[in-house]
């Protein structure tokens, strides 16, 4: 099982960078789906994530159907959006036998919605107050999703506590 984090046209070097220093934590797969808004040696993206980009699993794609195209089982991919109906918190992400796919919107206009009118029933959203702001910043709306998703698995392969030895962590 794998959960994967996919961005549709990401134009913030910042926001990639910290998505993918999230994956590389967290063991989650990052699919780029093209065209890019910077170009992948960007300084602010390899600022971001410096020290993560050799171990993150990164797929790039020419588009929206090449990703959907490589996803194995379309009712695995879930959109997040602002838009959805259910909550994040309300579909049930444990099943460790199956790769999970979390698709984020473009950061100024989201997932086209054509796409999002396809397949409403796999829009999910994070509750938030729409009167004070837009939109939560994408890296921020990818770590609240991915963690719940890993909650729900009991973390795999993360470690869940360090001990403290003479004021060092060990």
């Amino acid at each position: 099982m794998t959960n994967h984090i996919a961005l549709f046209e990401p134009l913030m070097p910042a926001n990639t960078g910290n998505i993918a220093r999230t994956c590389a934590g967290t063991d989650t797969a990052l699919h780029l789906i093209e065209p890019l808004g910077f170009k992948i040696d960007d300084k602010h993206l390899k600022r971001a994530g410096l020290d993560y980009w050799d171990s993150v699993d990164i797929t790039y794609h020419a588009d929206l159907q090449d990703f959907l195209a490589s996803i194995p089982d379309l009712n695995q991919l879930y959109l997040v959006s602002k838009f959805a109906e259910h909550d994040y918190t309300d579909v049930d992400y444990s099943d460790t036998g199956k790769d999970h796919y979390f698709l984020f919107g473009k950061e100024t206009t989201g997932l086209p919605e054509p796409f999002m009118r396809k397949y409403p029933e796999k829009a999910i959203r994070i509750p938030q107050d729409d009167s004070h702001i837009r939109a939560l910043n994408l890296s921020n709306s990818a770590a609240i999703v991915i963690y719940e998703a890993l909650r729900q698995q009991q973390f795999p392969n993360l470690e869940r506590s360090h001990h403290y030895e003479n004021d060092k962590l060990k």
